[in-house]
């Protein structure tokens, strides 16, 4: 081939018949984004691997050896085999049948190459880097990714229609939030936030996105829920794209479904990015495991806002107390004491391990172990206060062998094959 640079295209290959010409590792890297194209594919291979058989569904197979009639009536092929000889046969058969060939083993010889891909919200990158597939990829994910932080902007390619959408922020480093919550916020003309939503994020926002302070204190200032959900309601209303954006998820003690409830009612568009839930995420960090096999079944998140025995508390303390799995609390630092009393009263040994985790996957994190029956002393002692998440169960002594007096039985024990 010559050294001229090769022509940029977009190929719309849906319904159009795509010929990959090979089974293996190649193959299975190229074929789920021309079955995402929409493409008719059929894959040609002696064998393939379990992945593309496990494709059968959604693609064509024929299991044998190549043959140059295998292109007729085809748009785009693939020669993705281990032998180089099969793959010239493939290019001189689609050269013969002018369909352009991408060939895995020798770019030279092909009449079409293959760009390194990458997407942000509707907008395609595609990278072609003189042969060079490394220097392409790399190139690609910078792109991208300064797409996605707003560096580069690309306001084509996000939805700027009016409505509301719910992001859940996770448990406050910046860097575990979604793509997609970064790609909401990136089309906001307003932002409604709280004080536990990742607040370095804000300060990346346009200069010109309304940005309304919604926080909750404990036993300080408030925003009552009904003032957002008309600020919601109002903004969306007047023509603006509203982000809510809020710690944790939106489901999880975030009153989030109230938001959508009001929504509706006034007519509102309004969509939801789930967050990942600081129950589950503010452990894993820490490297508390929720469930451990053969020592936690289950686990339970209950909000510890409510002291036990309030008439507000919905939460039914003996069954509760019978329980033997992981049991995480989420705004009990307050009440910790009175919530471990009545676990005790209900069954739980007083000598169940308890974590402690203030200030989750934020530079300030730490973590302070004790018990159950030592709960009380320890928040007070640690001067721990909010946001901290309270671990109850075996699974922290699987965490912390070091700490407690016996690791619960059944924690670390081989898998099986049938079981790994």
């Amino acid at each position: 081939m010559n050294d001229f640079p090769p022509y940029p295209a977009g190929l719309r290959l849906a319904g159009r018949r795509v010929v990959v010409v090979g089974g293996g590792t190649v193959a299975q890297r190229r074929i789920p984004p021309l079955i995402d194209a929409g493409a008719r594919v059929e894959v040609v291979a002696p064998e393939v691997t379990p992945a593309i058989e496990g494709m059968a569904e959604e693609i064509t197979l024929t299991l044998r050896g190549f043959a140059e009639t295998d292109l007729d009536e085809a748009w785009y092929v693939i020669a993705a085999t281990d032998d180089a000889e099969v793959n010239a046969r493939v290019g001189a058969a689609a050269e013969e049948r002018r369909i352009f060939c991408v060939r895995s083993d020798d770019a030279t010889a092909a009449s079409a190459w293959t760009p390194a891909v990458g997407r942000h919200g509707s907008v395609t990158v595609a990278v072609l880097g003189a042969r060079e597939p490394r220097q392409s990829a790399r190139l690609r994910d910078d792109i991208v990714e300064a797409l996605r932080e707003g560096v580069l902007t690309a306001s084509g390619a996000l939805d700027h229609s009016p409505g509301v959408v719910l992001v859940g922020g996770g448990p406050g480093d910046p860097g575990l939030l979604t793509v997609a919550a970064r790609q909401a916020l990136a089309s906001a003309d307003v932002v409604v936030a709280d004080r536990l939503a990742p607040r370095s994020v804000l300060d990346e926002l346009h200069a010109d996105v309304e940005l309304i302070d919604v926080t909750k204190l404990p036993r300080g200032r408030s925003a009552r829920q009904e003032q957002i959900n008309e600020v919601l309601v109002e903004r969306a209303l007047a023509g603006k794209r509203v982000v809510r954006f809020k710690g944790g998820d939106n489901f999880v003690f975030g009153r989030g479904f109230e938001e959508i409830q009001a929504c509706r009612a006034a007519g509102v568009p309004v969509s939801v990015v789930p967050g990942l839930t600081s129950s589950i995420s503010v452990p894993g960090l820490a490297q508390i495991p929720v469930t451990h096999r053969g020592v936690a079944h289950e686990f339970t998140v209950m909000s510890g806002h409510i002291p036990p025995g309030h008439p507000d508390s919905l939460l039914d303390y003996a069954a509760l107390g019978r329980l033997r799995g992981t049991l995480v609390i989420l705004m009990g630092v307050e009440n910790a004491a009175a919530i471990a009393a009545e676990l005790q009263r209900h069954g739980r040994a007083g000598s169940t391990p308890v974590a402690v985790i203030l200030d989750g996957s934020m530079p300030t994190e730490r973590q302070v172990l004790c018990t159950l029956a030592s709960l009380e002393e320890t928040i007070e002692a640690e001067g721990v206060r909010p946001p901290a998440i309270i671990v109850i169960g075996d699974v922290v002594a699987v965490a912390h062998p070091e700490r407690y007096d016996a690791v619960p039985a059944g924690a670390g024990v081989a898998l099986t094959s049938e079981e790994a």
